[in-house]
């Protein structure tokens, strides 16, 4: 297997940069669930913190930003449309376009569905659906744990998938019954990890979280020593240090310690002003934030910029533009490759539907509609389907134009009959 092992050497050259000890497996056939190969991934970070999944989700700013990223995708509208020949579109109504918006599989809804997979490809850098087809329809999408999945080549060089589930015995599924789609990727086909590449950011704001904790726990003051003018005995020490557990900490604050002559109190380390230990948390904040691509305004990390108003508007087309795009663009071609045939790709695609996360204020999209019904590009019953309020019909659903305006050469050209026309048009529509 020629061709797995040279996919397992690209993968493993990549990974081995930020660490040196995965050398090791240089290569070998690497697969997802190889347990020696992971744990060094989202092992140990240079503060010695153990970083994997589900210890970089306890921070609250890996938390609030895989949330804010998923949650967002999966509440758009996502739709299947079909090109017509005049230029428009029009929405496909099939058991592909009810998969996709509204139940994926029997225990998921498809706000559960494709918030678990871009859970997945923000966490473990890969996301795998397997596909359920019914005469030649798809009836359904699973998503599968990555931890589960092996990937491997065959002698054509195509991908092939192993999944272990829960439950039941190792099996392979078909490349034609797998939506595989990867994050950002150096090769093109196995997408990084977040957490394995920012494992030392992560290791070290758990270690500034261990921090303030430790100094909170101690009423955060710094470490107190006592000077004792004698050697103790082992039961003195021990007795000595229970009374301590009496006297110090937060829950004991305002008590006052009894000491014998002889004992004398220090106090040693440094507070957690010298130690900045606010402007660290912070920082880690920030650097988790870039990690994810996501301005820390949006996930409640106070800024001296507005979050309000104009600001925040422009914050949430930059998030849209910068952050979203890409992974719903992931998304988008995947269902056309995975679930479309070559026939239906010709004239249909899936989209989601973004105007829900770039609409303005009530005034600003009032002055929008008007220019565009005013300049025959929408109909008022487009701008009412915007608004989400029914259809008119009749003259509501016609492009109008101002024809108040006219070239500078036909100024007081115009017929005296059309004059009489507007007029009595404009008093017949008063009753309107």
């Amino acid at each position: 297997m020629k061709q797995s092992n040279s996919l397992a050497l690209v993968i493993a050259k990549a990974a081995s940069q930020p660490f040196a000890s995965l050398d090791s497996f240089m290569g070998k056939t690497l697969r997802l669930t190889d347990g020696d190969f992971w744990s060094q991934l989202m092992a140990t970070s240079k503060s010695g913190k153990t970083v994997n999944v589900n210890t970089a989700m306890q921070l609250a700013a890996v938390w609030a930003c895989v949330r804010r990223i998923s949650e967002t995708v999966a509440m758009l509208p996502l739709g299947l449309y079909e090109r017509q020949s005049d230029g428009g579109r029009i929405q496909v109504q099939n058991s592909l376009s009810t998969v996709l918006s509204i139940k994926p599989n029997a225990d998921m809804t498809a706000m559960q569905f494709w918030e678990a997979v871009l859970a997945s490809l923000l966490l473990k850098g890969n996301a795998f659906i397997e596909i359920h087809r019914s005469g030649g329809e798809i009836i359904a999408l699973d998503f599968l744990m990555p931890h589960r999945m092996d990937i491997d080549l065959d002698d054509s060089g195509s991908l092939i998938y192993w999944y272990k589930p829960r439950n039941g015995s190792r099996r392979q599924i078909k490349k034609q019954n797998m939506m595989h789609i990867p994050a950002f990727s150096l090769d093109g086909l196995i997408g990084l990890s977040t957490i394995s590449y920012g494992a030392n950011v992560f290791g070290g704001a758990m270690s500034a979280e261990d921090v303030s904790a430790s100094t909170f726990k101690n009423g955060m003051t710094k470490t107190v020593a006592f000077k004792v003018d004698r050697v103790m005995t082992k039961p003195q020490r021990e007795e000595f240090r229970e009374y301590v557990k009496t006297i110090t900490g937060a829950m004991n604050a305002g008590k006052s310690p009894v000491l014998e002559q002889g004992i004398t109190p220090e106090l040693i380390g440094i507070n957690p002003i010298d130690a900045q230990l606010l402007e660290s948390r912070n920082y880690s904040v920030e650097e988790i934030c870039r990690w994810f691509l996501v301005d820390p305004s949006l996930i409640g990390f106070g800024g001296k910029d507005s979050n309000w108003g104009t600001g925040l508007e422009q914050k949430m087309i930059g998030f849209v533009t910068l952050t979203l795009s890409s992974w719903i663009r992931r998304i988008e071609q995947s269902i056309s490759i995975n679930l479309l045939t070559p026939a239906q790709r010709q004239t249909q695609y899936a989209q989601y539907n973004l105007e829900a996360l770039l609409r303005g204020d009530s005034a600003s999209r009032a002055e929008f509609y008007s220019k565009m019904t005013q300049n025959g590009i929408y109909t008022r019953d487009d701008c009412r389907v915007k608004e989400n309020l029914p259809r008119r019909g009749g003259n509501a659903d016609v492009l109008t134009v101002q024809t108040n305006l006219a070239p500078i050469d036909q100024l007081g050209t115009q017929s005296e009959s059309a004059k009489v026309q507007a007029v009595l048009t404009n008093w017949l529509n008063q009753d309107n």
